[in-house]
């Protein structure tokens, strides 16, 4: 039987090896918790991202996309509630001085903090706590917030310059716009808003490979719906979100739903689980993967505030506002955010369920996931297990030897292959050690062009997982591996 993966470690030496994951700036040091995708890697990442839009939007009625600006006005900020609340709990070692997030701080017996607001953690809650550098038990300074959101300024000179914000998050963008899809397109509620892209926070707590990074990219939906309707909404995608994963070859036994207890609920929100992964994180660590909230009309209200604050914000000079957001009245309940029911012949602000997801995070699973060593005649072969329409490389193509015609037969079925999918061809070193650099890849199939090919026109096709191999007519290798591949 395979043995999966135990330890990070042997993942991000095949991802270094084989091309999928570099560290950023390496030739300069590194930079902490940035990382470039490499060949293999830029191809899985977007096959994850293609299958979470076509799962989402292309395959729904009720979806459309959307793609933000990163850099926006910085009252959506203000409005939504980042500048004044998105921050960390952090507390500082007083022995080595190692800045750590409050609620990833552990005791001797590995327990986590529990969540805490701000005004309740003190010095006194981490007495028990370890630190993850030296080990110091209880050395700590009293909590202390830590803005996430990193800053920049827009303006050619310091008297005419605007600070802006680098977005945490892909979210409010599509807040900003929900007036914007409802004038120009004929969708009506229930439907989601979907969008990929970059977002930025200064994390305290890094590490764990590309688990948790200060650039990183993800994939949200914003699902608007009628008050009332919500809680069978949120059922729905939760249900929707588990099934995508396991669909693509996730485990079941390796993902589990965790609700939030009330006390770590963010403060927009009426609920919200977790999608958590097994990670191979120390002893094997459930962690975060999707977050799927049942925003309220939390948002859409806010920004709607936000509309009316306008003149008192620019007033104040931005940061230093101190006037409070406006009040629930009726003229504020028809106001440009919210929605007529042409059926029901109400209005409302819709509620918000929202499925989100790290393209990053989602990529490390499917690594993990797929990961497998095992003994093949004597010899250890590690192997990626994508499902197909995950792989990076989808077909390698083979001359057994560089002669009698085998290479020119091999490029002629590379070419016809590669219009449809992504191809590897390779000629270099001995065939059975090709495989292998093909199975660390997790290319599903590999093609060889030998001997027999110039007496019958047939080749061999080899199948990664059980590495059986069968012979088949080359003019119908296009045709078999679109199948197999559903492609």
């Amino acid at each position: 039987m395979a043995e999966t993966l135990k330890k990070l470690d042997e993942l991000v030496a095949l991802c270094k090896r084989r091309g999928f994951i570099f560290q950023s700036s390496d030739i300069y040091g590194g930079l902490a918790s940035c990382y470039d995708y490499g060949p293999l890697g830029v191809e899985l990442k977007r096959n994850v991202k293609n299958q979470w839009w076509k799962s989402v939007v292309q395959m729904r009625d009720d979806m459309v996309g959307l793609d933000c600006s990163i850099l926006m006005h910085p009252m959506v900020w203000k409005a939504s509630g980042h500048v004044d609340k998105f921050a960390d709990l952090i507390a500082e070692c007083k022995k080595c001085n190692t800045r750590t997030r409050v609620d990833h701080l552990k005791g001797a017996e590995g327990e986590e903090t529990t969540h805490h607001s701000h005004a309740e953690v003190s010095e006194n809650n981490l007495v028990s706590k370890i630190c993850p550098n030296c080990g110091a038990k209880g050395q700590f300074t009293k909590p202390m917030p830590f803005k996430l959101m990193f800053e920049t300024q827009m303006g050619a000179n310091a008297e005419d310059s605007m600070t802006l914000y680098l977005r945490p998050e892909t979210a409010q963008g599509i807040f900003a716009n929900f007036r914007n899809v409802l004038d120009t397109t004929r969708i009506k509620v229930p439907f989601g808003i979907a969008q990929m892209g970059k977002s930025f926070r200064n994390e305290v707590t890094t590490k764990a490979f590309i688990f948790r990074t200060r650039e990183f990219e993800q994939m949200e939906i914003e699902f608007f719906c009628k008050p009332g309707t919500d809680e069978q909404w949120y059922e729905h995608w939760k249900e929707q979100r588990l099934n995508w994963y396991t669909d693509l070859g996730i485990r079941p036994e390796n993902l589990r739903l965790r609700k939030h207890e009330d006390d770590e609920l963010a403060h927009y929100a009426k609920g919200c689980v977790d999608i958590e992964y097994k990670f191979p994180f120390g002893q094997g660590d459930w962690q975060e993967l999707e977050g799927i909230a049942n925003r309220t009309d939390y948002d859409l209200r806010q920004h709607q505030r936000g509309m009316r604050s306008m003149t008192k914000w620019f007033e104040a000079k931005r940061d230093t506002l101190k006037t409070p957001l406006l009040g629930e009245d009726e003229e504020y309940q028809k106001g440009p955010l919210s929605y007529f029911d042409d059926e029901a012949k109400e209005r409302y602000i819709p509620y918000v369920i929202e499925p989100s997801a790290g393209a990053d995070r989602g990529t490390l699973a499917f690594l993990v996931d797929a990961y497998a060593e095992e003994e093949v005649r004597g010899e250890k072969r590690s192997v990626l297990r994508f499902d197909p329409r995950l792989a990076p490389i989808k077909v390698g193509v083979f001359p057994l030897v560089k002669k009698e015609g085998m290479p020119e037969k091999a490029h002629a079925i590379y070419n016809d292959l590669r219009k449809g999918f992504p191809c590897f061809y390779d000629e270099k070193g001995a065939v059975g050690r090709r495989y292998r650099r093909q199975d660390e890849a997790g290319t599903p199939f590999c093609v060889t062009v030998d001997g027999q090919t110039s007496e019958d026109n047939t080749v061999t096709v080899r199948e990664r997982d059980s590495m059986d191999q069968i012979r088949i007519n080359s003019d119908q290798v296009v045709h078999y591996l679109r199948e197999k591949l559903q492609m």
